[in-house]
Order: structure tokens, then C-alpha cells, then sequence
């Protein structure tokens, strides 16, 4: 653009500026060395060489640099020399119009070439580099193995539409032939294909390839070997196409923003930098493929310059020459009033243009140091309340049980509590009637029913104990070995309680097992039972306190009681005490001592 710009000036001042004002010749202003880039040509193949004065056809036209009076010149600054010379015209060496051709290339060629243009009042001249590369020095095709030392020109074919390509530089050739050159035509896909290409949508006419429809497996590279005579001189050249296709001309071609919506509202937080993102589809036209993405800020279009507001651009995705392109305004330490400005994203091409304004809002920040306390702090909670839940869920049961549970008593016409089944043998019996009938009658005043106490002589075994179970509401089986062994009278206890529960179900069955029994000697009424009933585990030692797991489990499950926390309570824990310890001196495994004990301990039979 700046060369552009310079030449623009040089044509109109006429060459004023470079003119000396003591000299009667004009001063050559020198443009140095072309942006363009080399020229490559291949050794032994003809190329040319155009002067980039010309490039800009709006400030140099050949034509009307020729009416005006200019003379074009062409110099040469060979490798290993430090004076430009004027290049001798030969066959080989010509010159046509703007371009110097050379027919065919040597090695010796290489070097500097500056092009001179010149009248009597101004001059100008620009610089351009030739390489001639050998065969083994040129990247060959792929697949059809053909030298090419210039790069691929690009050709754009709409789907389904038709077109004709033309060698590149054959057009030049033909003024300078002799004879029509002749053209090869190849095609390199995954394969090389020399024409014919054996289908009936692309055909040789003649120098130049018709596509009559264009298809997506027609893309890749094609090549064109021309072959001409000059000065009765076969010469050659090889260019390649890069074709594709793109989307058909009737597909709509106005860009579109697709992000952000119209309704899109971006949340932005002060003092913070803020990103916002637009994204756009540009569609390929034809015959001017100039596009592009931007945003403005207040009606000024976003450059380096600020320092606050820069604009990212990317490419997301090229879709058969249709281009989604995404462009991020980052803006810097977003301040309150930002949010009054007026952020616009724009797009263009040759079809139209279409802008979209972004809509801000200021996000509320949230409290997150108090929050995150406040979460940690309930999360700690919930796990305390967690771990106090899983220690202490017996004391919580039965703490709730006291305050919120019902008294039986009050809704049923039972006469006992508990009804209490073990198998007749004196360790066993030692167990029920010394512990675990003292503590349930006398410290935690349930009423208790044993068969050997409590019926009267003469009945019938039988119907005294149905009768028994059926007016309980607990059903207490200690189980051990001998209650499997030699209790005919307490499996008849167990069978009433499992069919008075599975008749009117207001008696429940609870087992404590006294000590461990092997399934396999259990009787089936006794296996059934314990597998689906509560059971209880006697623990020994474990088990002699009232705090202990036994009995905190076993009120659990017997019926709603609560301990009378008067002078009577007391006295009845001292008299249970009292009586225990008598039965302890009795026996020669006493439960308890005649030491001073708390009330809260009981202490087991001795084996």
C-alpha cells in the first residue's frame, strides 16, 4: 500500500520531486527491491519476468506510459557483481511490452533484475530477484512427478456451474510462437490422471480444460506441460492450479452475524478485563474476495493505537470458501462508564454489510469469601451432625422415644410387657431370673411374665402358655445352645409368639442371643426367627452396665417406659441392689459384690 501510495504521488507531480534542479537529466528515483518476492523459473524451461512498476495499473499503464513519451528499460545485476548492465537483447533474451522473457532460462540467469521506466522529465525504477533452480532442486508433484517452479494459482469453481481453465502464461506464449503450442493436461488426486479423465463433465478443447459441472471430487491439483516453437526451437514450461469449489452462486452471499443474537445481553463485571466475542459467516464472491470482521467502539473502528480496547480476530472454519470468522474485542480494566458505550461488531464483503450492537450488563458480584464460609461451615455441620448421629443413634432413638413416644399400655388391653422364653437349665435360668428380669421389673419397671413363676399349678401347659404370649407384648427369646437342645416348653413359647405376631401383629418377638449358636443346630422355627427378628447380643462383660450397647438396644425395642427420676426410683434401684447382692452371696458365682456399686451397673450370671 505505501509503494502504491508513492507511485501514486511520482505520476501525478510528474517526477517533480526526483528532479535536480541543476541537472538537465532527471533524477531516477529507486524503489529497491520488489515485496513480491523472487521469481523462480526452471533451468532449460522458458519463464519471464514482469516489471512491478506495472502492478498498480492506475498509476502505470504500459499504454499510457508509451504515449507519454516513456521508454522502458531493463538491467541486470549478475551474482558477484557490483555494476548494473544492460541486458543484451538476443533471441533468448527479449522483450515484450512489460515483460522480459527469457527462452528458454540458464543457470547464469540468476541474479537482479531492475526494470527502468523513463522520459525526459522522470524516471523510476524497481528492482526484482530471479532464481533459475535445477530439476533436483524443484519439490516434484506428489503423484504425476512433474517439476513446477512457480507456486499454484488458485481457482474458485461454484458447485454444480461450469468453467474453463487457461494454462497460466500460455496466453503470453502464444504471440511469441511460431505454431500453436500444444497442451497436456494432468490431475492429481490420490492418483495422477493424464487427460482423458474418463468423465463427461471435464473436457480438453483444444489448449484450454472445460468443467461443464463442477463436483467436491473434482478438486486438487492440476497441471498443463505446454510445448511451443520459437526460432526453430522446441520450448517447454509446466504450471499447477490449485482447484476448489466452492458454494453455487445462487446460494446467498450477504454476510451474517451469527453471534451475538439480538437478544444477546453480556454480563460484565468493573475493574475486571471483559472479553467480547462476534462471530460472522462471510460468504466468497466472486471477482472480489475482500471480507473482514470488526468492531467499533462510539463509531470509531478498534486499532493498536488504544490502549484499552484490542481486537483478536481467528478463523474457525472454511466451508468451501464461505468463511466463519470469529473476532474478540478485549477490553481492559472495564470501568462504570463503559457501560454507556456504544460496542458494535460489523461485517462485510462485496455483497453487503451488517452491524450489531452488544448489549452490557453489570454483573452482581457475589459475596464468594461469605459464601464459601457459609458452605464450609454447613458442610462441617452436616458432617458433625453426621458423626454424632452415627456414634449416638441409640441415645437419640431412645431420647426420642421418651419425649415423643406412646405408652402401650394406654392402647391395648395387654396385661404383661414381656414375656420372656429360655431354655430351662440353671446357667440359662440363672441369667433371666437374677439379670434380666431384676433390671426389667425393678429398674425399668416393666411388668414381666415367666412361665415357672407366674402360672398355676394344675393347668394345662399348653393353653397357660398361649395364653401367656397372647397377653404380652413383647415376646423375649433367649437363645443358646441348650434352647435348641432340650426346649421342647420354650419352642412352644417361640411357635405362640411367631403365629400371635403373624396373626393380630400387636406382639413382636425379640431375640437376645445369650450365647453364639451354629445355624445348623438350630430348629427351623428358631432359624426362620432369626432371620426375621431383631436380635440382640449378650457381650458379657460388655454388657453388665446399664449405659451399655444390650440395654440401650433392647429398650429400643420394648415398649415406651420412662424412668421415674424421684425418691422411689431410688429406692427401687438401692432394693434391687440389695436383693442381687443376696443372690450373689447364694450362689457361687454371685452377679454383683457387696461393695458399693453405682445404680447404673448389673452384672451377668456366672458361667
Amino acid at each position: 500500500m505505501a509503494s502504491f501510495v508513492l507511485l501514486f504521488l511520482l505520476a501525478v507531480t510528474g517526477g517533480a520531486v526526483c528532479q535536480s534542479s541543476d541537472s538537465t537529466e532527471p533524477m531516477c528515483y529507486d524503489w529497491g527491491e520488489s515485496s513480491e518476492g523472487a521469481v523462480s523459473v526452471l533451468d532449460g524451461e522458458a519463464g519471464s519476468i514482469s516489471c512491478p512498476l506495472f502492478s498498480h495499473p492506475s498509476v502505470y499503464n504500459y499504454t499510457s506510459a508509451q504515449s507519454a513519451g516513456h521508454n522502458l528499460f531493463w538491467y541486470r545485476l549478475l551474482e558477484g557483481h557490483d555494476l548494473e548492465q544492460p541486458i543484451p537483447y538476443s533471441p533468448r533474451l527479449s522483450r515484450d511490452r512489460e515483460r522480459l522473457w527469457l527462452q528458454p532460462a540458464v543457470a547464469n540467469d540468476t541474479g537482479q533484475y531492475i526494470c527502468m521506466l523513463r522520459n525526459k522529465s522522470s524516471c523510476s525504477k524497481i528492482a526484482m530477484r530471479l532464481k533459475v533452480l535445477r530439476r533436483d532442486e524443484v519439490i516434484r508433484s506428489t503423484y504425476c512427478d512433474l517439476p513446477v517452479a512457480t507456486a499454484p494459482t488458485q481457482e474458485l469453481i461454484p458447485m454444480q456451474e461450469g468453467k474453463t481453465l487457461d494454462c497460466p502464461d500460455l496466453q503470453d506464449i502464444a504471440k511469441v510462437s511460431e505454431s500453436e503450442p500444444t497442451v497436456k493436461w494432468y490431475y492429481e488426486n490420490s492418483k495422477c490422471y493424464e487427460y482423458p479423465f474418463w468423465d463427461k463433465d471435464r473436457e480438453q478443447q483444444r489448449t484450454r480444460l472445460r468443467f461443464y459441472t463442477m463436483l467436491t471430487t473434482y478438486q486438487g491439483l492440476y497441471f498443463c506441460t505446454v510445448q511451443y516453437q520459437r526460432r526453430g526451437r522446441m520450448l517447454n514450461f509446466t504450471r499447477s492450479i490449485n482447484v476448489s469449489a466452492i458454494y453455487p452462486l445462487r446460494v446467498r452471499k450477504e454476510p451474517t452475524i451469527l453471534h451475538p443474537t439480538k437478544d444477546k445481553v453480556f454480563s460484565v463485571r468493573t475493574n475486571t478485563d471483559v472479553r467480547l466475542a462476534c462471530k460472522g459467516l462471510l460468504p466468497l464472491v466472486l471477482h472480489n474476495t475482500s471480507r473482514e470482521i470488526w468492531w467499533t467502539v462510539d463509531g470509531k473502528r478498534v486499532t493498536a493505537a488504544n490502549d484499552r480496547f484490542s481486537q483478536i480476530n481467528s478463523l474457525e472454519k472454511n466451508d468451501y470458501g464461505d468463511l466463519t470468522e470469529e473476532s474478540v474485542l478485549v477490553i481492559e480494566d472495564f470501568q462504570p462508564e463503559d457501560l454507556k458505550r456504544e460496542f458494535n461488531c460489523s461485517v462485510r464483503n462485496a455483497k453487503g454489510f451488517e452491524t450489531r450492537r452488544a448489549q452490557l450488563q453489570e454483573e452482581v458480584s457475589l459475596p464468594t469469601v461469605e459464601l464459601g464460609c457459609g458452605l464450609g461451615i454447613t458442610l462441617l455441620l452436616m458432617l458433625l451432625l453426621f458423626m454424632i448421629y452415627h456414634v449416638f443413634w441409640l441415645e437419640l432413638l431412645l431420647l426420642y422415644r421418651s419425649w415423643f413416644g406412646t405408652d402401650e399400655r394406654h392402647t391395648d388391653d395387654k396385661e404383661f410387657d414381656v414375656y420372656i422364653s429360655y431354655a430351662r437349665n440353671s446357667e440359662e435360668e440363672q441369667f433371666v431370673l437374677s439379670t434380666l428380669r431384676n433390671v426389667l421389673e425393678n429398674v425399668l419397671g416393666y411388668s414381666v411374665c415367666i412361665f415357672d413363676r407366674d402360672s398355676l399349678p394344675g393347668g394345662t401347659i399348653t393353653d397357660e402358655t398361649l395364653s401367656f404370649v397372647a397377653r404380652s407384648r413383647r415376646l423375649l427369646v433367649v437363645v443358646s445352645p441348650g434352647y435348641a437342645s432340650r426346649g421342647s416348653q420354650a419352642l412352644l413359647e417361640l411357635k405362640a409368639g411367631i403365629d400371635s405376631m403373624a396373626l393380630d401383629g400387636h406382639l413382636r418377638v425379640i431375640l437376645i442371643q445369650y450365647k453364639p449358636v451354629q445355624r445348623q443346630s438350630l430348629v427351623r422355627e428358631l432359624r426362620r426367627a432369626r432371620v426375621a427378628l431383631a436380635l440382640v447380643r449378650w457381650q458379657g462383660d460388655k454388657s453388665k452396665e446399664l449405659t451399655s450397647r444390650f440395654w440401650k438396644r433392647l429398650r429400643v425395642e420394648l415398649p415406651v417406659r420412662k424412668v421415674s427420676g424421684d425418691g422411689k426410683g431410688s429406692s427401687r434401684e438401692g432394693a434391687l441392689l440389695r436383693l442381687i447382692s443376696q443372690n450373689s452371696t447364694n450362689s457361687q458365682t454371685g452377679l454383683i459384690s457387696n461393695e458399693k456399686k453405682t445404680p447404673q451397673k448389673v452384672f451377668s450370671s456366672a458361667a
